[in-house]
């Protein structure tokens, strides 16, 4: 009988799990106080709107400096209702990335507004700026009410080239803001730089809610009156409906919950900023950096720029071979995920925009090289370790 003792052991079989996220890990200590909060709503009976949701409206127009915060049902809808509460619509056009989430570009078509797309920027993922200018200073250029730059895996768009641009054109600031809670742009917080900000509270992001909740800010007594105005079916008194609006309501249950994780967030932030110092230290001396911004051989790591405070909402790498890479990662219980694998103007539900592929370069080039790995504040040093030996195995 053949000794299988001495057999090499598979790695996949004995490798250490390394989740891409764990909520258990930050609702464990939170356990009590989120019980206590929402056991308030259940004896309030406020489920709908209510004190919950005005008090984290109040505590979160403060921590992020602005005059308005504006709870709604979901990131989506605050897309939506931004635009909608700015008075974008029918007649107008919106400049936006083929890079991100669907609903950057679908809360425009449903504002009843026509989305414009310019390229991205290779080491950041945001919108190009010179993309945008070279649309403006075009044929559809006399159409366009506003820009809508998204704030792509927790980093700041770049906000004085958008805010010369709008002035110098008369155009609207609509930030898409749902993956940025908490950064800030030379001092100035993401959801308080333009005309209106959108933020999702989707349970994976960094400030998040047990379901779906979404938020609007804004400086603008007359866009934060319109938002209120919208979210609750267009009244503004009781059974008085002064527009079409929509049924967007922010739970009780939800703000009660987002005021407790309200109190926590910059340390886990300050966390996250830990974990991506550390990959960023790992990565190096384990000799798989390169310069970029496009990969070759190695991977290219991603970027804070100088005068942005990024709170790492995704931590991710460009590589050459990332279907392989994120197969082998899989293999060894590693998570990972693709944002996005798909750019928005080559989605199939969006074809009547009339882009095709090579409209955006930079974008699609995007969509096959990038790989978001394991982020959140619980993940721990030993983890890191993990993904980077696996992608240093991968690569050698």
């Amino acid at each position: 009988m053949k000794d299988s003792s001495n057999q090499p052991e598979n790695p996949a079989a004995t490798a250490q799990p390394v989740p891409m996220m764990d909520l258990k890990r930050q609702y464990q200590p939170l356990h009590q106080e989120l019980l206590n909060a929402l056991d308030q709503v259940l004896v309030s009976q406020q489920f709908i709107l209510g004190e919950p949701v005005a008090a984290f409206e109040k505590a979160a127009a403060e921590r992020l400096g602005v005059a308005h915060a504006i709870g709604c049902s979901s990131g989506t809808d605050a897309l939506w209702l931004a635009l909608a509460a700015a008075e974008i619509g029918p007649g107008h056009a919106v400049v936006t990335t083929p890079f991100s989430f669907f609903a950057s570009t679908s809360a425009i078509l449903r504002a009843g507004a026509t989305p414009l797309l310019a390229d991205i920027e290779p080491t950041t993922f945001n919108l190009n700026p010179v993309a945008v200018e070279a649309i403006l200073n075009g044929p559809q250029g006399a159409s366009i009410k506003a820009i809508l730059p998204v704030h792509l895996f927790g980093q700041c768009a770049d906000w004085i080239a958008y805010d010369h641009i709008a002035k110098q054109h008369n155009l609207k600031l609509i930030e898409d803001a749902a993956q940025a809670w908490g950064a800030d742009y030379q001092g100035v917080k993401a959801g308080a730089l333009g005309d209106a900000a959108a933020f999702s509270f989707y349970p994976t992001k960094n400030l998040s809610a047990a379901g779906d909740a979404g938020m609007v800010t804004t400086n603008s007594d007359e866009v934060a009156e319109r938002a209120r105005m919208l979210r609750q079916h267009g009244m503004r008194r009781r059974y008085h409906h002064d527009e079409v609006g929509w049924n967007t309501r922010m739970d009780g249950l939800q703000g009660a919950i987002l005021s407790v994780k309200l109190r926590y967030i910059d340390t886990w932030n300050q966390l996250r900023r830990t974990v991506a110092k550390r990959y960023h230290a790992l990565f190096h001396a384990a000799g798989l950096v390169e310069a970029g911004p496009y990969p070759i051989h190695g991977i290219v790591l991603p970027q804070e720029v100088r005068g942005t405070h990024h709170v790492w909402h995704q931590y991710v790498i460009r590589t050459t071979r990332r279907d392989e890479l994120r197969a082998f990662l899989t293999e060894r219980k590693i998570g990972s995920e693709i944002y996005y694998p798909v750019p928005l103007h080559l989605q199939a539900a969006l074809k009547s925009l009339g882009y095709s592929e090579g409209s955006f370069p930079e974008a699609e080039r995007a969509a096959r090289e990038v790989l978001a790995l394991p982020i959140f504040p619980e993940l721990r040093e030993d983890e890191q370790q993990t993904v980077v030996s696996a992608i240093a195995e991968f690569l050698s």
